[in-house]
């Protein structure tokens, strides 16, 4: 039998529909723990809790006595349309559940205010991210699910994770599928989750094919009242896929033509977001040319960031020599005077929150939705201007000036401009510094860090503090690099002498 006629007789990965509600209707009746559906509002997250949705639906009021949390992680920089998209059905499937008498409670997680891309970007300078640094996928993704589904499983035991995960998407997915299969029960169909302790994963369409999937949103009718072949039209607009609830470094963060984060650098290019203005939504565009500039800031290192790490030391890269000798291979270390660049320069941050500002402007300026789409919130926004002054001596207060310069309206926040030292207090500063010979940065960061501890009863900790602000290597890249070469040919002629 072809697939496409399985699909008329409503057959999904070699079972009937009947028989896969009946599946999930005597697991959910087995016991009390509760679930956790995993929907990212792509093709599979949205089947996986469509058919949970339908079998709930079968089941006496009586029965219904286990909460299933219908789970939406939000890193923040998702493309604006997924956002609506998500958001819409979110409310939607709220209100059919409430009307329904379901058990079905909505929960939208997304990553602390400290740990948001654009606090880890703008704020601490990370790099963009890339296939040897993807520093994103654990802070805003892994992060936040794993936070909620813990606490579940402290106030409950255990959880059983529902995920829209399927052998055919690749073969690591079917590997992963395979590996976690619960050994002490075999015929399970549970699987037991390889990090999170006291969880399960049921990954109840595992066994369909795309066409299954597609065929089986079409063929059945929303249960919460959405229409499928929107979403089916949101995929051709991005010829794209679908990337998933994260919840461990095994599953795929996105990549490619998923849907996923506007600001990837991960992937050579964002093959959905590129497809969405192709096919009409020229507003977005601003957001492609954003994240090709931070794309192009892999390929300049030097040019775009410290020669310091954030702890204010030099890394130097360590490569592996090999040296063949007798037909033998033989790997030694040996450490080159390649610096190992660290975060972004401050002049770079700077130059970027002003381009994320106005790309927000540009964005919403053509937009053809009456809702704002917030690229960077105002909590955000402080939290990078707190970052700047305590680790980069800004004491410019050069968040306030970029707000105030891009969105020609005063910021928002009382007393944003009170407190602290000024931009005049660092040029007197820097006078001083000068006609001494000592690194005016240096010096601030000592202030700053003694004026920290202003008000404070104990002080025990003040001079470690200020004693790893002096440990910090305050030279220029020049400095660093001519001092290395130096070194690195006295140890050459040391080692002439002595084979001499």
């Amino acid at each position: 039998m072809t697939t496409v006629q399985a699909n008329l007789l409503n057959t999904f990965g070699g079972r009937s529909l009947s028989e896969l509600k009946e599946e999930v209707k005597n697991l959910y009746l087995h016991n009390n723990t509760p679930w956790v559906i995993g929907y990212s509002g792509g093709k599979d997250s949205t089947a996986t809790l469509q058919l949970i949705y339908l079998a709930l639906k079968e089941l006496d009021y009586n029965e219904l006595k286990k909460t299933v949390y219908v789970l939406s992680s939000d890193t923040k920089v998702e493309t604006p349309a997924i956002v609506n998209h998500i958001d819409i059905t979110l409310n939607l499937i709220q209100e059919s559940a409430k009307k329904d008498g379901l058990p079905i409670q909505c929960v939208k997680v997304e990553p602390n205010t400290g740990n948001t891309f654009w606090v880890n970007l703008l704020g601490r300078g990370y790099p963009a991210p890339s296939q040897q640094f993807r520093w994103c996928t654990d802070r805003m993704k892994i992060k936040p699910a794993n936070r909620f589904i813990s606490e579940q499983v402290s106030r409950y035991g255990e959880v059983v994770m529902v995920l829209g995960v399927r052998s055919d998407e690749s073969a690591s997915r079917a590997n992963t599928i395979k590996k976690n299969v619960d050994k002490y029960n075999p015929e399970s169909l549970l699987n037991r989750h390889n990090t999170l302790s006291g969880a399960y994963v049921y990954p109840v369409i595992k066994d369909f094919s795309t066409d299954d999937v597609w065929t089986f949103l079409l063929q059945n009718e929303s249960p919460w009242g959405f229409d499928n072949n929107s979403l089916l039209a949101l995929y051709r607009s991005a010829n794209a896929g679908e990337c998933p609830l994260v919840i461990d470094s095994s599953t795929s963060s996105c990549g490619n033509s998923r849907f996923g984060c506007w600001t990837c650098t991960v992937v050579t290019e964002d093959k959905a977001l590129t497809a969405m203005v192709e096919n009409g939504e020229e507003w977005l565009e601003p957001l492609l040319d954003f994240r090709d500039m931070l794309a192009k800031t892999q390929k300049n290192k030097e040019k775009y960031r410290s020669h310091k790490r954030r702890n204010g030391q030099v890394n130097w890269k360590t490569v592996k020599s090999v040296k063949t000798k007798d037909g033998m291979q033989r790997e030694k270390e040996s450490t080159s005077s390649e610096i190992s660049y660290g975060p972004y320069k401050f002049e770079y941050l700077k130059k970027f929150f002003k381009e994320l500002l106005k790309t927000e402007k540009e964005v919403n300026d053509n937009n053809p939705t009456e809702q704002y789409f917030e690229l960077i919130s105002l909590a955000e926004i402080e939290e990078i201007r707190k970052l700047w002054k305590a680790e980069l001596q800004d004491w410019n207060d050069s968040v306030v000036k970029i707000y105030e310069e891009v969105m020609n309206k005063p910021y928002p926040l009382v007393n944003a401009k009170g407190g602290g030292f000024t931009g005049t207090d660092f040029a007197l500063l820097d006078n001083l510094c000068s006609e001494e010979g000592i690194e005016t940065k240096m010096v601030a960061k000592l202030l700053d860090t003694a004026r920290s501890f202003d008000g404070l009863k104990r002080r025990s900790k003040a001079l470690q503090s200020l004693e790893s602000v002096f440990k910090e290597d305050w030279r220029s890249k020049e400095e660093v690099l001519a001092i290395r070469q130096e070194r690195l040919e006295k140890r050459s002629e040391s080692f002439e002498g002595i084979q001499q």
